[in-house]
């Protein structure tokens, strides 16, 4: 069966309502394990339906924002999910307060009841007229990224389809391409203002109404996070300013003298080479073939795995009109399949793809006879080790796509993994201020947002383009926007797939077991417990972020990058 065929019917939730009203009654009623044992999976079988509905109209309405059918039912799920929100919150508190509670911990794991114990602290009925605003807010915002239309060089591009612009080895054209990208932002700079005030202050007017004194804590719970704070969160930060920060200046020194200039402009970073960055050798197919070949010699589990994503066409892989930017993959439980949606623009991102998003989807695949829908995908911060420490693995097959480019796409695919984790810190801290200081005005945010850039990343230098020197980059952040607190996450992770990356030097094989003893473990444990269980350290104790920076420190210093 190929994706084409997977059925969509949009779900009944008066029908799905009553039933899960009747099965939670059966469940309070029962007098033994076994009955809300078999509860517990005929709610699984009904919640797997679902999410499957939502998850196909989500992935059709993305791959082309134009069909109305699939748009309405995208609108549709937005205004109702919360409904169906409200139906698994019931759920949730029949099993804490269940009086079988021990057994089934036995028999479902602890993990689902942390989870649920989480999700209750973050909803209650009084609050889905917000959740329903909110949906539709974040909604405009995919929207209006997507309406993008930037006349450049003779054709009307979306915002993905300017990146290999933004790359061009002409200077001239790398700052005209920049600046016609972020202009888009700043003829709409007051729609996106608007937009995030009103999610800022309904995510606010939420927490109050759940008895936060502002947002921090809820979203937090919301991220289910449940083994460590924002106070471990800030001391891993300032890990990543005094040890990370660093060599990170040292990288964008180097990328200066590599490129010959007298100053590194805010649109030369994009280049890091003048014979150009290094780019896969074909086109879309000849991508995939290569990548065919990658899984199949690279384990047994991903031959199985990519075959599977091929063979069913799983993969969504190249820009055109009315599709949305951006990639992820996600997963359609019916069908125990993942997807992976992506936007190829002729960069070696095309290549991260078939490497990051199938990290994700390899997890799921591995995990995916996991009986319970919460431990399909792991939290977020676990979720991202799978997929960026596949990009480590893969590295041995990396010259199929670069060939004589190879050893020019490893150095900046690690600069860049280092060099990326002073942004994602920036992102984090400047949510934490938004959230803290819910009646700053947009002025107050974007200054707030320059000075924290300033501090981690003290290179940035935007010239004369006034909406960045005036704090407004992160517009272009759509995690900012749908998932608060979402950001630190790929910086966590990344420290643990470095990690990887120093034990595939010291010893592949049990570098992959590990790996795929996680994967295995899906969304079974919370992170810290992922973490250990993968025989890695904790990214929050001092001195984990330093141990991590030395060995790639070493790599980089190693290769001569003034011959690229």
């Amino acid at each position: 069966m190929k994706f084409k065929d997977y059925e969509y019917v949009r779900p009944d939730l008066k029908v799905i309502g009553d039933e899960f009203e009747k099965l939670l009654n059966d469940f309070d009623q029962s007098r033994s394990f076994e009955e809300q044992n078999e509860i517990i999976e005929r709610i699984n079988h009904i919640r797997s339906n679902v999410e499957t509905m939502r998850s196909l109209a989500h992935i059709r309405h993305s791959i082309n924002t134009k069909d109305e059918f699939y748009a309405k039912e995208k609108d549709f799920l937005d205004e109702n999910m919360p409904l169906y929100q409200n139906m698994v919150m019931k759920f949730y508190e029949a099993l804490v307060n269940s009086k079988f509670r021990e057994e089934l911990e036995k028999e479902w794991g602890k993990q689902l009841f942390n989870l649920a114990e989480m999700q209750l602290k973050t909803f209650s009925e009084e609050i889905i007229e917000d959740l329903i605003k909110e949906n539709k807010l974040v909604t405009e915002y995919s929207k209006l990224i997507a309406s993008a239309k930037i006349d450049f060089e003779g054709e009307t591009r979306n915002l993905s389809q300017m990146a290999s612009f933004i790359q061009s080895k002409d200077r001239a054209m790398r700052k005209k391409a920049y600046e016609a990208y972020i202009g888009f932002f700043e003829e709409n700079e007051d729609e996106f203002d608007r937009i995030y005030d009103e999610l800022v202050k309904i995510r606010t007017n939420m927490a109050q109404k759940l008895g936060y004194e502002n947002y921090v804590q809820m979203g937090y719970y919301r991220m289910l996070r449940s083994d460590y704070t924002s106070k471990d969160v800030a001391n891993y930060r300032k890990q990543v300013e005094k040890d990370l920060v660093p060599l990170v200046v040292e990288l964008k020194e180097k990328q200066r003298r590599r490129l010959g200039l007298d100053e590194l402009k805010y649109y030369d970073e994009p280049l890091e080479y003048v014979t150009g960055n290094a780019k896969p050798k074909g086109g879309p197919e000849w991508i995939l073939e290569k990548g065919k070949r990658m899984y199949r010699e690279l384990s047994e589990e991903t031959n199985e795995f990519f075959t599977f994503m091929v063979d069913r066409e799983l993969l969504d892989l190249v820009s055109k009109e009315g599709k949305m930017s951006g990639g992820y993959c996600t997963y359609i439980p019916d069908y125990k399949s993942p997807f992976i949606f992506s936007n190829f623009n002729g960069t070696s991102g095309d290549v991260n793809v078939l490497t990051h998003e199938a990290g994700h989807a390899f997890q799921v695949y591995m995990s995916r006879d996991l009986e319970v829908l919460e431990y399909i995908f792991p939290t977020m911060e676990a979720a991202e080790i799978h997929s960026m420490s596949m990009e480590f693995f893969t590295w041995p097959w990396m010259e199929l796509f670069f060939e004589d480019d190879v050893d020019k796409y490893k150095f900046s695919h690690l600069a860049g993994a280092v060099s990326f984790i002073p942004y994602g810190v920036t992102v984090d801290e400047f949510q934490h201020f938004v959230y803290e200081n819910p009646e700053a005005t947009p002025e107050e945010r974007k200054n707030k947002w320059r000075e924290i850039e300033k501090k981690y990343m003290p290179f940035r230098d935007y010239e004369n383009n006034d909406l960045l020197n005036k704090g407004g980059y992160w517009f272009r952040q759509g995690h900012i926007f749908s998932t608060p607190f979402y950001y630190i996450d790929y910086t966590l992770a990344q420290i643990c797939a470095f990690q990887f990356w120093i034990k595939t030097r010291e010893d592949r094989e049990k570098a992959w077991e590990d790996y795929l003893r996680l994967c295995r473990a899906g969304g079974s444990k919370s992170f810290l417990e992922l973490v250990k269980l993968a025989d890695l350290e904790n990214p929050f104790i001092d001195g984990t972020v330093k141990k991590v920076v030395g060995p790639i420190k070493e790599w980089l210093d190693s290769v001569d990058d003034s011959k690229f």
